[in-house]
């Protein structure tokens, strides 16, 4: 049931007419509807075998009030995206805000649930911490994390 509400979710944002802004790996900048991300992406063992993989897209919903919308679009330029462009099997993130619910959504497509999950945790909370001080500065705010998570989840195209 979990699922359901994510993709009602999704859709409705969609309905509401939020605009996606896009980083895709190596830094190119790609059209939102000219990119239909394949299902499965291929990787190779030691002994040379070629192995598909599920594509997986990971699936973030964070507090994002009107007022400082443009603070943490800044916050993530300045630190998810470079960061992200450099990992293993990141293929691309689109950015969401869904100015009804206050929300920011953040999809990030992933060759493999395995070169997601295969990020050190450490690494992740640098970034983490990285972003949340950009963020207290852009809004002036001194809160831990200025915008919280929400939802965490994941996705696998069908």
């Amino acid at each position: 049931m979990g699922r359901f509400w994510v993709l009602a979710l999704l859709v409705l944002t969609m309905l509401l007419g939020v605009t996606p802004t896009n980083v895709s790996a190596a830094g190119a900048s790609v059209n939102p509807s000219s990119v239909a991300p394949s299902s499965v992406s291929t990787s190779s063992t030691a002994a040379g075998d070629v192995v598909e993989l599920p594509v997986v897209v990971e699936i973030l919903r964070l507090k994002v009030p009107a007022a400082d919308r443009e603070a943490w679009l800044q916050a993530e330029r300045q630190s998810w995206e470079p960061w992200l462009e450099k990992q293993s099997g990141f293929l691309e993130r689109r950015v969401y805000w869904d100015a009804a619910s206050e929300e920011g959504v953040l999809l990030i497509h992933w060759a493999s649930r395995q070169q997601w999950q295969g990020i050190a945790g450490a690494e992740v909370e640098q970034v983490q911490e990285r972003f949340d001080q950009l963020a207290r500065h852009g809004t002036g705010r001194s809160d831990p994390h200025p915008f919280p998570l929400l939802f965490s989840g994941e996705l696998i195209p069908q």
